[in-house]
C-alpha cells in the first residue's frame, strides 16, 4: 500500500507539472509504462457535445505512433458506463479500440479507465497488452488510480492551452483590425476578411456575401476564399429561418450538414457537397449590409467561442468595408472647394455621416459653425478679390487649428464647419477660443476688422443625431452668439 502510495504520489508530481498537452500525453503513457504493462497504449479526449473520441497519443510495442483515429463515444463501454473496464484472452468485437497495425497482430488484453473531471468524461487512457490475461483487478484500479490524476493534469493543461489560444486569438483580431482600418481600398478589405477569418477560426474557407437593395431577401458572393470557395456573383435567395436569425435578429446561423441541408439550393450545394457553415451578418449603422460566411470540409461544431470570434470579424470588415465604400465615394466626386483648398460642402456631408456612425457607438462629436462677421460689408466696399483673400485667410487658419482627425470646410459663402471627432463641448469651446484669437491676430483679418461668431452643437443620439439637425442647431447657436455681440455692442455705444 506504501508502495502503490509512493508510485501515485511521484506520477501526481510528474504530470502536475507538465502543461503541454502533447508533452503531457507523453509523461501519462510513460509513467503508465513504469508500472504496468503497455505493449500498447492510447489517449483520447472526447467531445460529448459531436459524441466522437479522437485518439491524441497511442503508442505500440514502444515506438510513439501518428495518425488520425476517432469513434463515436455511445459506442464505447468506458465512455458510456464512466467507469473502468478489463478485457482478457481475445478482444475481438468488444467495445474497444484495439491497438496494432493492419494485418499484424493485434492486442489481446486491455485495460482502460475513463478522465473524469469534476463529473465531465474527458477522454480515456487504454493500456494493452499483446499477451491474453495480462492483467487483473488489482491493474485496473491502480490505472484508474493514474487515470483520476491524469484527468486533474489534462483539465489543467487545457486550460492552459485555452487561455494561450485566446491570447493569440485576440492578439490576431486586434492585428487584422489594425489591417482592415488602415487600408480604404475595398479589394485589400475583403481579401485581408478572407484571410482572417480562414486563420483565426481555422476554417477551409470564407465568403463575404452583399445584400440585393437596400431591403432585399438576397445575397451575392463579393468575395470569397480558401480551399472551399464559391463563384464570385453567384446569388442566394435566403429562405426565411436564415432571413430571421440574420436579418432580424442579427445573429449567427449556423448549418452542421451543408451537402443535406434543405436550407441551401442546389446552386450552392453543388459548391458544398460536405462539411458545415457558418454566418454573421454585416452591419453598417445598424441595418444588415451582407453576410460573413465561413466553412468547413468536414462535419464540425462550431462553439460559442468561434462564433464570437466571427461577430468580431464581421463587425470589424463592416466597419471597413464601409470606410472603403466611403472612401470610394469621395474618390468619386469633386470635393473639393476651389477657393480656399477645403473640402467643399459634399465633402462634409460625407464625413460628417461616418462620424455620426461613429458617435452612435458612443464616441463624442460636436460641429462648430463659423460665420465672418461683417464680411459681406467689406467685400461690398473691397471688391470680390478682396473678399477671397479674406476668405483664404480665415481658411489658412481654420486648417492649421485643425487636428488630423478631424475636418474643416467650406460650408458656402463666408461660413465654414468644423467636425470635432471625439471632442465635447469643453474641448470645442477651446478650439473656437484658439481660432478666434488668432483672427484678431492675424494681418489682414485682424486689420480690417474681421472677426468671427461661431455656434456649436454637440451629437445627442435622441435629439441630434442627423447631420442636418446638428448643422441647424450650430446654426441657431451662431445667431445666438451674434445677436449677444451686437447687444453688447449697443451697449457700449
Amino acid at each position: 500500500m506504501a508502495d502503490r502510495y509512493r508510485v501515485l504520489l511521484e506520477i501526481a508530481r510528474t504530470l502536475s507539472a507538465t502543461l503541454s498537452l502533447d508533452e503531457l500525453y507523453a509523461a501519462i503513457y510513460h509513467e503508465t509504462a513504469r508500472v504496468l504493462e503497455a505493449g500498447g497504449f492510447y489517449v483520447s479526449l472526447y467531445d460529448a457535445d459531436n459524441d466522437r473520441a479522437r485518439v491524441v497519443f497511442y503508442a505500440d510495442r514502444g515506438q510513439i505512433q501518428h495518425a488520425e483515429i476517432e469513434y463515436p463515444g455511445a459506442g464505447s463501454a468506458v465512455i458510456q458506463s464512466r467507469r473502468a473496464t478489463l478485457l482478457n484472452n481475445g478482444l475481438d468485437g468488444r467495445s474497444v479500440l484495439l491497438i496494432g497495425e493492419e494485418g499484424s497482430d493485434l492486442t489481446r488484453s486491455a485495460i482502460s479507465a475513463p478522465l473524469v473531471h469534476k463529473g465531465r468524461v474527458l477522454g480515456v487512457i487504454s493500456a494493452q497488452s499483446y499477451e491474453a490475461e495480462a492483467y487483473g483487478y488489482d491493474d485496473l484500479d491502480l490505472l484508474q488510480a493514474i487515470a483520476d490524476l491524469a484527468a486533474v493534469a489534462v483539465a489543467n493543461a487545457q486550460h492552459v492551452a485555452e487561455l494561450s489560444r485566446r491570447q493569440r486569438e485576440a492578439e490576431k483580431v486586434e492585428e487584422i483590425g489594425r489591417l482592415l482600418t488602415g487600408s480604404l481600398d475595398p479589394k485589400v478589405v475583403l481579401e485581408t476578411v478572407i484571410r482572417a477569418v480562414q486563420e483565426v477560426i481555422d476554417v477551409d474557407g470564407a465568403s463575404v456575401w452583399l445584400r440585393e437593395g437596400a431591403g432585399g431577401l438576397s445575397v451575392r458572393v463579393s468575395h470569397s476564399g480558401g480551399t472551399v470557395t464559391l463563384p464570385i456573383g453567384l446569388t442566394w435567395q435566403l429562405p426565411p429561418e436564415l432571413t430571421h436569425r440574420l436579418f432580424a435578429e442579427k445573429e449567427v446561423a449556423i448549418i452542421d450538414d451543408l451537402g443535406s441541408s434543405q436550407l441551401l439550393p442546389e446552386s450552392i450545394r453543388e459548391h458544398l457537397r460536405y462539411g458545415s457553415g457558418i454566418g454573421a451578418p454585416l452591419l453598417v449603422n445598424g441595418h444588415v449590409a451582407g453576410v460573413l460566411t465561413a466553412g468547413s470540409r468536414h462535419a464540425r461544431h462550431f462553439n460559442s467561442d468561434d462564433q464570437a470570434v466571427l461577430k468580431r470579424l464581421a463587425r470589424q470588415a463592416s466597419v471597413a468595408l464601409e470606410n472603403a465604400r466611403l472612401h470610394s465615394n469621395l474618390q468619386a466626386a469633386s470635393l473639393t472647394d476651389p477657393l480656399t483648398g477645403l473640402p467643399n460642402r459634399r465633402h462634409l456631408q460625407i464625413h460628417l455621416e461616418r462620424e455620426i456612425a461613429a458617435a452612435q457607438r458612443g464616441r463624442y462629436l460636436v460641429v462648430a459653425l463659423f460665420d465672418l462677421n461683417d464680411f459681406k460689408r467689406y467685400n461690398d466696399a473691397h471688391g470680390h478679390l478682396a473678399g477671397d483673400d479674406i476668405l483664404r485667410a480665415f481658411a489658412q487658419i481654420l486648417d492649421e487649428e485643425n487636428r488630423a482627425m478631424n475636418l474643416v470646410a467650406r460650408f458656402g459663402g463666408d461660413e465654414f464647419v468644423s467636425v470635432l471627432s471625439d471632442t465635447h463641448l469643453a474641448g470645442a469651446e477651446n478650439y473656437v477660443s484658439r481660432v478666434s484669437k488668432r483672427v484678431l491676430a492675424d494681418p489682414i483679418l485682424g486689420a480690417h476688422g474681421i472677426s468671427v461668431s461661431c455656434g456649436m452643437a454637440e451629437f445627442d443620439p435622441q435629439t441630434l443625431n442627423t447631420s442636418h439637425e446638428l448643422l441647424k442647431a450650430a446654426d441657431r447657436d451662431m445667431y445666438r452668439a451674434k445677436s449677444r455681440k451686437l447687444e453688447r455692442a449697443a451697449t457700449s455705444e
